[in-house]
């Protein structure tokens, strides 16, 4: 078989013989190979192990791109003149790309414990067995449960006509489980996720939080649905870093708001968005999470991007391009999910930075509020957000009282911001997320964020007759 390392000099050829006849010329060279493992309650819906070579051409011309994939090596030729010849075709105006190092490195993210290739099949079969036994047997109320297991190997070269010549690996691993309980007519659902960039045992030993999904399912089925209203909200790190993610993150994505001028306009850097104790930053420089690399799909070292301090927006996320055309710095967040796809304008780990109210401080004073931990899900529409609660309880006199089911927190980010009334001193990292954009859904991401005690939020559920 042919392997990437017998294609360096290909490459080199390559570039030299065609870079001329654009203004920018990439060739990405992708190797991966992984498990992908599906239980639907105790059935097998998939079971395989892939091992892939490809590759992707990108070339821009007078502010005109073409883009070809390929997946044997034999085409590279080829699809090089066809990406030539439609970033020919497209471009009228100007190429717009900042600049940045030229790169010539070979590096790989480090792993701390067993690499999932050394794993037999069998074995992770087994693993996801045991979490389908425990889900099943919390209650026979459970009627549906899932586990999906999936890791990923990658080794990834980039060459281009600027002279960058780059090579890095990682391995990425990602477990999901579910469980569906039933009493009557009332269904609900606990979800739990994990992954890790670290270790195989980081996929080991879950069994609480895999039982503590299945509970929660159970435990719903009797709790009153929360009536709906607006109201001062407590919620988790967890969910604190998904809508960080979901509802902020976005909307930081260059691509986002050049294509959007009105979104750029309400983008505006120095734009009060939050309270002084604000700060939100995203980068993929911080070590250890899901989000993390040494240089993006374009070449871009990994930064750290502060997108709010002290309240206001002083940054966004930037491919080349978009940082060519807004004259701004390029922050390394050009990412694609593998050699199918074109890189766009991605978050890695997004986070609230720690705040300074003590966690059991959050709740004074609040008569009446929610206290929401975890999510089932969620949706963003442009600066629109709404995201469904793992838990939740209600909060009476400043303390947790009774808990209750169907909570659904919504509302407009930029109000929302503006809203947070304090920021507490916990925080955790999330390494459960699996972005989607573009059509390249399931990009690893690490959120991360403390608590926060938040004002004026629309809490969905039934509304009850008094």
């Amino acid at each position: 078989m042919v392997t990437l390392s017998d294609t360096k000099n290909l490459l080199a050829e390559t570039i030299a013989r065609y870079g001329s006849r654009v203004d920018y010329l990439a060739i990405r060279l992708e190797e991966s190979e992984g498990t992908s493992i599906f239980l639907r309650s105790q059935k097998v819906e998939t079971l395989s192990e892939e091992v892939s070579i490809g590759g992707q051409v990108r070339a821009c011309y007078k502010g005109g791109w073409g883009f070809a994939s390929f997946n044997r090596l034999d085409k590279l030729v080829q699809k090089v003149e066809e990406a030539i010849a439609a970033a020919r075709l497209l471009g009228t105006e100007e190429t717009f790309l900042a600049p940045i190092p030229i790169i010539r490195e070979t590096c790989q993210l480090p792993l701390t414990g067993t690499d999932p290739r050394q794993i037999p099949l069998a074995q992770k079969k087994e693993l996801c067995d045991r979490y389908t036994d425990i889900l099943r047997s919390v209650d026979g109320r459970i009627t549906t449960t899932s586990v999906r297991y999936g890791d990923c190997a990658q080794r990834v070269i980039i060459a281009t006509s600027e002279g960058t010549f780059l090579e890095q690996s990682w391995v990425d691993m990602e477990m999901r489980f579910a469980a569906t309980a039933r009493n009557g007519e009332t269904v609900q659902t606990g979800r739990e996720t994990t992954g890790s960039r670290k270790a195989y045992e980081d996929l080991l030993d879950l069994d609480d939080q895999v039982r503590s999904a299945a509970q929660r399912a159970v435990s719903a089925l009797s709790l009153s649905p929360v009536k709906g209203n607006t109201y001062t909200v407590v919620i988790d790190p967890i969910l604190a870093g998904l809508f960080v993610h979901e509802a902020f993150g976005h909307l930081s994505e260059a691509d986002m708001a050049y294509e959007n001028p009105d979104l750029l306009e309400v983008m505006t850097l120095g734009r009060r968005f939050g309270s002084p104790q604000l700060q939100i930053f995203d980068g993929a420089a911080p070590p250890g999470h899901r989000g993390s690399y040494f240089y993006d799909d374009e070449g871009t070292p990994a930064t750290t991007t502060q997108l709010i301090q002290d309240g206001v927006l002083v940054g966004r996320l930037h491919s080349r391009e978009t940082a060519g055309k807004l004259d701004e710095t390029p922050t390394g967040n050009a990412r694609c999910l593998s050699y199918h796809y074109s890189p766009i304008v991605r978050m890695t780990n997004t986070w609230i930075e720690r705040g300074t109210t003590p966690v059991e401080q959050l709740l004074e004073d609040i008569q009446e509020g929610v206290y929401a931990r975890n999510w089932l899900g969620g949706m963003t529409n442009g600066e629109m957000f709404t995201f469904s609660a793992g838990e939740a309880w209600i909060i009476r006199k400043g303390k947790l009282a009774e808990p209750v089911r169907d909570v659904t927190l919504s509302g407009n980010v930029f109000s929302t911001l503006a809203d947070i009334e304090a920021i507490g001193n916990d925080f955790y990292w999330d390494e459960s997320g699996g972005c989607g954009k573009g059509g390249q859904n399931g990009l690893p991401v690490g959120c991360g964020s403390p608590s926060l005690r938040i004002r004026n939020v629309v809490v969905g559920g039934e509304t009850r007759s008094s």
